[in-house]
């Protein structure tokens, strides 16, 4: 047993040492060797037995840095030096920086600290080779904490051989204690610079330069939505994806089933990846070069490579949160080596923004344009409504607020000095040199980098909404220029010319009302699920598939199967060109709807998600690409080929068989059990059996593994033959649109007409409650997918007077709906 003052003198030891190896701390070391250092003895210590590769190392530490200052009398020096500092004046701050680190970089190490490092090195050396290669980074003990990443402050050196290598590179890294970034974010932060230490970690190379390398997070780091982890890839070391170099690879992976041993990839998107980080063989230590057509033109990672270091995070996290004592998401950064083609983990730290909000207010952005607000919530507006401009440049949204100003741009550090605060910062790409103005833009906007990169971490940090990997950004806006900058719109970000409207809403979470129907939501893109499902909610009542298909597929799904029997070379070019990936082209098809519905799915599980099949009419096929070759001209495409009616059709049948696979690989490879097909336009109980044989056929047996399917209940032969249908389906959804026009007898989009179009017409209520009617005699479930009930609260008291189920609403409907229920069944407490 060991004694307590046992316990004090080997803590003593550690405090006092000039080195410690990796296996010898922890993370309650932090004070002694940073947080950079502590991260990595931890996971070597915990996790690799659980698998997780993590390359060795040693530190040197915090009694060594202040060794080092004390030794040489810095300190008081110092002190002089920053008696004057204003970090918000950019000369001030620059000029205090450099003379802080050049007073660091020429006071030599004490003879002991050098001896130290040099030691510890060889032991590497021997452990592997001779000038064995290694990354030498700073790790200051103020650095990784829940609430202030301290990410990028100090410097990092890669590809360092030989021990005069080392020794020069940690000596660097002690001065960088005192770059401007770090000084101006001590202060930002309310950290004392003299009670701050930098430790240095040394830590053997993965080569990745021969391979990949990315960043990941355990958590989505816009929506803060806790069951996906997102990963991001590209070639060659990971400097290039932390800094913004390069546009990479994103995949997201949902945490959940992925546990259960399924195979979630429920996104991946392609990066441009312009540039991958080697070794150099010259003076410096590494060097970028062009990425081949052929890497760039495929993903970085595979499927399996994927999984893995999703399941990494998933551990990693876990394993934080135990240690904390709280849920505590990570920020990862991982590496593969091109030698032995092995993954490993080389830093980890916790997430210091989604996890620091305050989650009992729902804040949303929307534009202000025409008659009403346009952004997340309308799912089914796309780029093509009249009210919405046309954006001038577009990449990847950071954030989800709305920001505007007049863009300034700058390409030259040393031109930082000229911004003022309040404009949009318009530039190739941040590092962490450029914070100072950062926290004074209204916006920012980068040419280059993923939602990894430094811009993208540091705007959320900052509360500030980004747009990186614009690609043209600066050579499209002007200096002076008004613009709006949009990530509310999904995670596509927009600037828009001009400084448009828009408006900020704020609803309390607290004491909102549950009531007895259930309140679903319609979702139609998948980029917004996730986002989307903060709002209270008992799952989703329409996923449109259509939305998928023309937004993200854009292909007839005949054309994919027929692509080599296409007539118009030039669809034909096209289509080659957006399945570029896939020799296999109706996979494309299959990968994308299964990943668009499998986003969904995964934002609301375990809640049921009532998936639609397509229902475009012949007219709307015929407008994807390659669809004009196997659509039929239709006098009235909505009465015509629609719906059911194409799915066992012979001139259909194979397209619908790949709706099919997609859905059988969301439910059975990704595990995503939640998801309920249902059928539009099914005009008679036979037509669906027809339907059900086709699913059965291609995978999707009804009853098997829990497999219900619905039927939209939106013609009158659906409520005249309820009974009969109930027999067929599991449940309905009535479709109030397309209910209202076939009881009425009307076209809503003709103007000579549509004044009479009507929910609450009295014959369209009666069709309703009978349906209703009949779906209770049935025991089926039965709800409402359609306009009316967001539009009139009236409609919606009628419903839940009837009883019904589930009523699904466009999200912007949801809070205001779900209160007008509530009081409902409040007067109404015996209501069916």
């Amino acid at each position: 047993m060991v004694s307590v003052s046992e316990n004090t003198l080997a803590q003593e030891t550690l405090e006092r040492s000039l080195v410690l190896w990796y296996d010898q701390v922890g993370i309650a070391d932090v004070p002694i060797v940073g947080g950079k250092n502590a991260s990595l003895g931890e996971m070597i210590q915990q996790l690799t037995s659980k698998g997780v590769n993590v390359p060795n190392g040693f530190a040197t530490t915090a009694y060594a840095y202040r060794y080092f200052i004390k030794s040489a009398g810095l300190e008081d020096q110092l002190r002089e030096l920053f008696s004057d500092l204003d970090v918000d004046d950019v000369k001030n701050l620059r000029e205090r920086g450099k003379k802080a680190r050049a007073l660091l970089l020429h006071t030599p190490f004490p003879v002991d600290l050098r001896d130290a490092i040099a030691a510890a090195y060889k032991i590497l050396c021997d452990k592997y080779n001779t000038d064995t290669d290694v990354a030498v980074r700073s790790s200051a003990t103020a650095e990784d904490l829940p609430d202030a990443s301290f990410a990028g402050q100090q410097e990092t050196y890669l590809n360092v051989t030989g021990i005069q290598g080392v020794l020069a590179a940690c000596h660097r890294c002690f001065a960088s204690i005192f770059t401007d970034r770090a000084i101006s974010y001590r202060h930002t932060k309310g950290f004392d610079h003299f009670s701050v230490a930098l430790a240095v970690g040394v830590q053997k190379m993965v080569r990745s330069d021969l391979a990949t390398s990315g960043v990941m997070f355990s958590i989505e780091t816009e929506t803060g939505f806790e069951n996906a982890a997102l990963i991001t890839a590209a070639y060659g070391l990971g400097e290039n994806v932390v800094q913004g170099t390069v546009n990479p690879d994103e995949y997201y992976v949902f945490k959940p089933t992925l546990l259960e041993g399924f195979r979630p990839i429920i996104d991946k998107k392609l990066g441009s990846k312009e540039f991958k980080m080697v070794y150099d063989d010259g003076s410096k230590f590494t060097k970028n070069v062009p990425v081949s057509v052929s890497e760039k033109s495929k993903f970085a990672l595979s499927d399996d490579e994927i999984l893995q270091l999703a399941r990494w995070a998933c551990l990693i996290e876990e394993h934080y949160s135990q240690v904390h004592g709280v849920y505590t998401p990570m920020d990862i950064e991982w590496a593969k080596d091109g030698i032995t083609n092995e993954l490993f983990v080389v830093q980890a730290r916790p997430e210091t923004v989604q996890s620091q909000k305050v989650g009992n207010v729902l804040r949303s952005y929307h534009l202000v344009l025409g008659n009403g607000a346009w952004g997340i919530g309308n799912g089914e507006k796309t780029m093509t409504t009249p009210q919405c401009p046309l954006p001038l440049v577009t990449g990847r949204a950071v954030g989800e607020a709305i920001s505007q100003g007049k863009a300034h741009l700058i390409m030259d550090v040393q031109k930082l000095d000229r911004f003022k605060a309040g404009e949009v910062l318009v530039t190739d790409r941040t590092d962490p040199d450029w914070e100072p103005i950062m926290k004074k833009a209204s916006a920012i906007i980068t040419n280059t980098g993923g939602r990894t990169c430094h811009a993208a971490i540091i705007a959320r940090e900052l509360g500030v909404p980004a747009i990186v990997g614009c690609g043209n950004a600066t050579q499209v806006l002007k200096n002076g220029q008004e613009v709006t900058v949009s990530c509310a719109e999904g995670e596509e970000g927009r600037v828009y010319e001009g400084l448009l409207p828009f408006e900020v809403q704020e609803v309390p979470l607290e004491n909102l009302p549950r009531t007895r129907t259930q309140i679903l939501m319609n979702v139609g893109n998948p980029q917004e699920a996730l986002s989307l499902s903060a709002i209270p909610n008992d799952g989703v009542g329409l996923a449109r598939t259509e939305f998928i298909i023309a937004n993200h597929i854009q292909t007839h799904p005949m054309a994919l199967i027929h692509f080599d029997k296409l007539e118009d070379e030039f669809v034909k070019a096209k289509i080659a060109e957006i399945t570029a990936l896939y020799d296999d082209k109706p996979q494309y098809f299959v990968d994308k709807l299964a990943q668009g519905v499998g986003r969904i799915a995964a934002a609301f599980y375990p809640k049921p998600v009532v998936v639609r099949m397509s229902d475009f009419k012949s007219n709307e096929y015929a407008n994807l690409l390659g669809g004009r070759q196997f659509e039929p001209e239709e006098e009235n495409p909505m009465l015509g080929w629609r719906g059911a009616a194409r799915y066992y059709d012979e001139r259909y049948r194979d397209a619908f068989a790949l709706e099919c696979h997609a859905l059988k690989r969301v439910r059975d490879s990704m595990g995503l059990t939640n998801v309920i097909p249902m059928i539009p336009f099914c005009r008679t109980p036979d037509e669906g059996r027809l339907v059900l044989a086709e699913m059965a056929k291609n995978g999707l047996q009804q009853g098997t593994n829990g497999l219900q399917v619905y039927v939209m209940c939106e013609l009158p032969s659906n409520v005249i033959l309820a009974s009969e249908f109930a027999q067929v389906f599991d449940g309905f959804s009535i479709g109030s649109n397309d209910l209202t026009q076939l009881t009425l007898g009307l076209d809503r989009d003709s103007a000579l007409v549509a004044r009479l179009f009507d929910e609450r017409n009295e014959g369209v209520k009666q069709m309703v409650k009978m349906a209703i009617a009949a779906a209770k005699k049935h025991n089926r479930k039965i709800g409402i997918c359609g306009q009316a009930p967001s539009d009139y609260p009236e409609f919606a008291q009628f419903l839940v007077e009837q009883g019904i189920d589930s009523i699904s609403l466009n999200p912007d409907s949801v809070l205001k709906t779900m209160l007008e229920v509530a009081k409902v069944e409040s007067a109404n407490p015996t209501s069916p």
